[in-house]
């Protein structure tokens, strides 16, 4: 198993070099996350769910949360610890039946709307809370008890499901690698994305590790700097 606990993925050269950087171009956040940070919130993850909620390989997760650092540190846990994940994206909102799962990672505005059918679970984490929300435990609290080095839990196998809808390892890297090829990615470029067009992981963050490029995820992006944007990140290609 690698550092970032998904089977035979590519990593860049350094643990230490940027993977996966955020901004949010109407707050001016930017967090920039090296292949050990965010290997090490992908661990915190999996301990969380292993150890705390005693969860094992074939428990399920959804995942409702929007392209972010946070959202890739989940996701990558969850795989880790053998969970298979439903992403569930703003463009789903009160669309899905709220299947029950073991676990469910939800953000605190999704958390409140009145729109959105949250699936029930034994275990609720919600991102980014206020102290309004009480119901759920508080993801960024509980996540930091743990351990940043990643356990040694049963090595994963491709034709174990990655997604509740029972897409395995192997179809999800084969989908991932695809887009690659299709854009061009390739090992050591940067992938910059529209988080509002692309929200689905496959595109903002399976697409890049699967190749050993680099990722900028953008909120609020406005195509109008795109240029500009481009040269100041160092990106490569676009989506």
């Amino acid at each position: 198993m690698n550092e970032l606990a998904v089977p035979d993925a590519v990593l860049p050269a350094s643990v230490d070099q940027p993977m996966l950087i955020y901004r949010d171009d109407a707050t001016g956040e930017r967090v920039e996350l090296s292949v050990r940070e965010l290997s090490g919130w992908a661990a915190r993850t999996a301990r969380l769910l292993h150890e705390d909620c005693r969860m094992q390989v074939g428990d399920t997760a959804a995942v409702l949360l929007p392209p972010h650092w946070q959202t890739a540190g989940v996701l990558l846990g969850a795989w880790a610890a053998g969970v298979s994940v439903s992403y569930q994206g703003w463009s789903t909102a009160g669309l899905l039946d709220g299947a029950p799962v073991d676990a469910r990672f939800v953000s605190a505005e999704r958390r409140r709307s009145f729109l959105e059918n949250l699936p029930e679970a034994t275990h609720c984490f919600v991102l980014g809370m206020g102290r309004e929300v009480v119901d759920d435990l508080d993801y960024d609290v509980e996540v930091l008890r743990y351990s940043p080095d990643l356990p040694s839990y049963a090595p994963l196998r491709w034709t174990d499901e990655a997604s509740v809808g029972g897409t395995t390892y192997r179809e999800l890297g084969s989908i991932a690698a695809g887009v690659a090829d299709q854009i061009g990615l390739r090992a050591g470029d940067r992938l910059l994305v529209d988080a509002a067009s692309f929200e689905q992981p496959i595109h903002w963050l399976l697409t890049p590790l699967a190749v050993g490029a680099s990722v900028v995820v953008c909120a609020n992006l406005d195509r109008n700097r795109l240029t500009d944007l481009r040269a100041e990140e160092n990106a490569t290609h676009v989506l």
